[in-house]
């Protein structure tokens, strides 16, 4: 059997630091700008990068669990 190209235990980690890093952003950008609501029209860009970063970070960490 070929060995797999990135382990688990990588995929996992890179996966928890994306959630950990959505979370960061949203935190540092409602202490810096006062703004908790990522809903408001004008933070949609801020609610655009939360998702991806959040979304890319839940799917690995779903792929490292059920891989193969």
């Amino acid at each position: 059997m070929a060995e797999q190209a990135y382990p688990k235990k990588t995929i996992a980690i890179f996966s928890l630091l994306l959630v950990v890093a959505a979370v960061l952003f949203y935190w540092v950008w409602g202490v810096s700008y006062g703004s908790w609501n990522i809903f408001a029209a004008s933070n949609m860009g801020v609610y655009s990068i939360f998702v991806v970063l959040l979304g890319l970070g839940i799917f690995g960490l779903l792929f490292a669990k059920y891989k193969q």
